[in-house]
């Protein structure tokens, strides 16, 4: 009788035990650009806005592994998911990597992350640092010409385009906005429109104030 061999399930971790965000500025950072590219993209259904995550795109290897700040993926459905399997989406990567980066990050993201994202085929990688620890502007980015990276040439006002989400990654005063390009239509951050909803519901009850 043969033996049949024990084979050892693969674990995938979903967490490194790590904090999300360096300091509590770079946290709102970060949910900021993954909320206002879920809005972004809230109307197309094969769009997967996520950040924080991890990637694994070798099979069989949980040790071939990023974890990307904030990360766009088309031509997958926009389902939850623990962890994120290149083999279990038909190959399919992000095509825009943002990480909010900071001096003690800069080696990482400027260096293992670049070259590994560049090798995975990521159309865009942007960078920003919120605090202005090393990069000035604190707004740069690479795009994919050639299976290379070239850095992307900011527009005269220093904002970036990314041509494979649609937005325009613009400061304003000391954070940074979201602006659909085509439209030029901002993304708000949750207490400016919270503060809008506000204002809406407040403008009826004037209205019908007598003079």
């Amino acid at each position: 009788m043969t033996a049949i061999p024990f084979q050892r399930e693969i674990v995938y971790p979903e967490s490194d035990g790590e904090p999300m965000a360096e300091t509590e500025l770079h946290l709102d950072e970060t949910i900021y650009l993954i909320e206002a590219l879920r809005e972004r993209f809230r109307h197309t259904p094969d769009v997967y806005v996520c950040g924080d995550m991890f990637l694994y795109f070798r099979q069989g290897d949980p040790r071939s592994v990023v974890s990307p700040d904030v990360f766009v993926v088309k031509g997958v459905s926009k389902r939850k998911r623990r962890v994120y399997k290149f083999w279990e989406e038909q190959g399919r990567g992000p095509s825009l990597v943002v990480e909010v980066t900071s001096d003690s990050t800069q080696d990482e993201d400027l260096g293992r992350k670049k070259s590994l994202y560049e090798r995975l085929g990521v159309e865009e990688y942007i960078l920003y640092d919120p605090l202005g620890d090393y990069l000035d502007p604190c707004v740069q980015g690479f795009r994919l010409a050639g299976g290379r990276y070239e850095k992307i040439s900011p527009e005269p006002d220093g904002s970036l385009i990314s041509r494979t989400a649609g937005v325009t990654f613009r400061m304003e005063g000391p954070q940074i906005r979201l602006v659909e390009t085509a439209s030029g239509q901002s993304f708000l951050r949750y207490e400016e429109a919270i503060d809008r909803i506000a204002r809406l519901q407040a403008e009826p009850e004037k209205s019908r104030k007598p003079d």
